[in-house]
Order: structure tokens, then C-alpha cells, then sequence
């Protein structure tokens, strides 16, 4: 008599569940048991998107979409040859979810719930059979010469043939990783907001500017640069511009201990010349007139304001009265203002870290790992992240479903 595969999956997020469902559905005489530490399953999909859940983004050529990984992008390439975002609106089709795409290429579910995902993904993983463990953390797993032994938290043991780990940013998931074997890359966040330490440009929360220009400043050099939406907060800056630069700057801000330069270039669509020229002109045309109330360039009143006021210049004072010392000093205001960035802040809930389990030790045409056979990795415990738009979800759906489909392959040997 021939036992069934008996396969594991720690982690009940979106990589994990999607994994088991992929081995589930993939081999259905198979043994799936999906275990998650806490009596929330997918409680990341439920918040993620603002509560709509941002489940991909519309970018369908692999050449293009691992452009949106600072780290991961080149171990991804392979992978979204084999699982993109169009077989992820497929698969949900397919699975009674449609999606829709809305103008910055984000896809949610039509219906703008979260929940939606996380029922479909609870419905799936019922139809296929998977046996779901809620509440029961693991706390370390041995390896066999043949399989697993994973150790609960309650005493209780398991064995398994093929293991697949999805278990986040998790520290324990982490742990397991490295007993068995692997090197960690030190996990440090991405995707947050920055501090700004002016009481003026805090008191101007809730005024957006698109585009602006962002460029960081470490030791004195230029290191990364984004352009696109900001939003000013009553801590700071945030919006798309400083999520991308946060992403793409983890490491060497974190190293900074979240201390730096920032330039803001607030027309980057105007070159330092052409902003002066704009000024020039409405100080000929508007001479007599306050700075103040005739600003000549496209950008929010109060905005215009606070950055007058930093060059300088008060309520008061006239077109016809300004020194072209003066104005050079606004043009560099609105060309290239330094800021201090004093910390960071968070992105609402929906935290990402960069770091994880090295990708030169995993196998990206199967998920599986280079040093242990029968061990999978899937979702954010790689060390792989994405910007926002839907791209973290992607690496965890293309992730996820590579492991699985090869996890239930035949035979516990292959």
C-alpha cells in the first residue's frame, strides 16, 4: 500500500495558502495540511489595499514587471515567465473573483473587499481538501532522512515528506530557516513614509503635489532618486514618490539609522532656468503686486507660501521689490529644497520588509531549496520585495504556486 504525499505548509497568509491550494489542486490524492500561528488567517490580505486588497498590478511582460523588485528582480525573471499577473487574474476568474484595473495599473476584486480575496481563498483551499490548522504555531522543525518532523508550540509532532515555508517576515519562520541551513539576509522594512522635522510643512497635511522629483542624499552623495505623487502628512511626507524611494533606499537609510538629505524638485517637469524665467515674468507683469497672492507656478497656494517663507520672503513683500538674489534663492526652493529626513514612518499597516531566506540558495524554477530537498519557500520570508502597486502579492502569488504545483508532483522522491 502506497501512503499518500503528506505535505506541509507553515504559514496562513496569501503565499501560503496559494501554495497549498496549487498542491492541492495539482495532486488531489495528495495530504495538504496548512497550519497558521494565530486564529487570524490572511489577516494581511483583510487591511492590505486600504481594506480592497490590492491583489496584482497590470503589467503583463516579465522584462517590465521585475523592474518594480529592488531586490529579487533577476531571481523573479524565470518565475514570471511561469506564473504572471495575467495567469493571477486567471486564476481568481477562474475561482469566481474578477478584478478590475484602475488607472495606475492596480487590480482589486470589482467588488472593493478585501474579503473578497480571503473568501475565495478560504472556499479554494476547502474545495481542494487541504486540512486547515488555525492556531497552532510551530516552533521548530527537524529534518529526517527522508522528510520532516515539525514541533508545535502545544508538544505535538507531525511528519512530512515536503514542507513548504510562507511564513512572512515572521522571526520564527526566520529561525527555521537558518537551523536548517540557510543564510538570513538581516530583514529591514520598506515601503514607509518619512519624517520631516518642520512644524510649517507639517502644518500644510493633506496637500498633494504630482509630480514631484525626489532625490536622497547620504555622506554627501546623490544615491537614488524617484519622480511621481506626494503627499504631505502631519508628520511628514508620504504618498507613491516616497514609498517607491523608501523601497528602493531600504537598506542604506536603515544603515543611516533613517538620517539624511532630501532634495525636492516640486516642477520636475520645468528645468531650473525655465522656473526662473516663469518667475521673471510675473515679476514684470505683476510688480506691484504681493509674492504671496501671485505665484506664477503651478503648485498649491499654501504651498507656494511655506516656500516663500523660506526664502525668505514675507506677506508683505512685492513682485517689484525682490533682488535677483532673492529669487535665485526661491528658485532653488522649488528646484531643489533640502529637507532633513529625521525617521520613519509607517505605511499604515501594510508593512513590508526586504530580507529574508538568500536567493542564491533557492531554486527559482521550483521554489525549492538548493541545500534541503523537499523544502519550499514562498511569499515575503525570501529575500525579495516589491514597490507598492500590487507587486509584493504578485511575488507572493508566482512564488507560491510554483512551490506547490511542484510539491505535488508523484512520488516522494523525485
Amino acid at each position: 500500500m502506497v501512503l499518500p504525499l503528506q505535505i506541509v505548509v507553515i504559514g496562513g497568509g496569501a503565499a501560503g495558502f496559494f501554495g497549498a491550494i496549487a498542491c492541492a489542486e495539482a495532486n488531489p490524492q495528495a495530504k495538504v495540511t496548512l497550519t497558521e500561528a494565530s486564529r487570524q488567517p490572511l489577516a494581511k490580505v483583510l487591511i492590505s489595499g486600504g481594506g480592497r486588497c490590492n491583489v496584482t498590478h497590470a503589467c503583463f511582460d516579465p522584462e517590465e514587471l521585475v523592474l518594480n523588485y529592488p531586490r529579487g528582480g533577476k531571481a523573479l525573471r524565470g518565475a514570471f515567465t511561469r506564473f504572471q499577473p495575467l495567469d493571477t487574474v486567471d486564476w481568481f476568474v477562474a475561482h469566481g473573483v474578477n478584478l478590475k484595473t484602475e488607472a495606475d495599473g492596480r487590480m482589486f476584486p470589482i467588488t472593493d473587499r478585501s474579503e473578497t480575496i480571503a473568501e475565495c481563498l478560504i472556499k479554494a483551499a476547502f474545495t481542494a481538501g487541504l486540512e486547515l490548522s488555525i492556531g497552532t504555531p510551530v516552533i521548530s522543525v527537524n529534518r529526517q532522512n527522508e522528510g520532516f518532523e515539525i514541533i508545535f508550540k502545544s508538544g505535538e509532532t507531525k511528519y512530512c515528506d515536503r514542507l513548504l515555508l510562507a511564513t512572512g517576515s515572521s522571526i520564527i519562520g526566520y529561525k527555521i530557516a537558518r537551523e536548517l541551513g540557510h543564510h538570513i539576509e538581516p530583514p529591514v522594512p520598506s515601503l514607509f513614509t518619512f519624517n520631516i522635522a518642520d512644524p510649517k510643512l507639517r502644518a500644510l497635511a493633506g496637500i498633494s503635489v504630482n509630480p514631484v522629483n525626489l532625490r536622497l542624499s547620504i555622506a554627501g552623495k546623490n544615491q537614488l532618486q524617484q519622480t511621481g505623487p506626494l503627499l504631505i502628512t502631519h508628520w511628514g511626507l508620504s504618498g507613491p514618490a516616497v514609498l517607491k524611494l523608501s523601497a528602493w533606499g531600504a537598506r542604506i537609510l536603515n544603515q543611516n539609522r533613517y538620517q539624511c538629505k532630501l532634495f525636492i524638485n516640486w516642477l520636475p517637469n520645468l528645468q531650473q532656468e525655465e522656473v526662473r524665467q516663469k518667475l521673471l515674468d510675473v515679476k514684470e507683469e505683476w510688480g506691484k503686486k504681493a509674492i504671496a497672492l501671485h505665484r506664477g507656478v503651478d503648485l498649491p497656494h499654501r504651498l507656494w507660501q511655506y516656500l516663500i517663507s523660506r526664502a525668505d520672503i514675507t506677506t508683505e513683500d512685492r513682485w517689484s521689490g525682490i533682488s535677483n538674489k532673492t529669487l535665485n534663492q526661491l528658485v532653488q526652493e522649488i528646484s531643489q529644497g533640502e529637507y532633513a529626513i529625521t525617521g520613519k514612518g509607517a505605511f499604515k499597516e501594510e508593512f513590508v520588509t526586504c530580507g529574508g531566506v538568500s536567493l542564491k540558495e533557492v531554486n527559482f524554477k521550483t521554489m525549492e531549496s538548493k541545500l534541503v530537498p523537499g523544502l519550499y519557500f514562498a511569499g515575503e520570508i525570501l529575500d525579495v520585495d516589491g514597490i507598492t502597486g500590487g507587486f509584493n502579492f504578485q511575488s507572493a502569488w508566482t512564488t507560491a504556486y510554483l512551490a506547490g504545483r511542484e510539491m505535488g508532483m508523484e512520488g516522494v522522491q523525485k
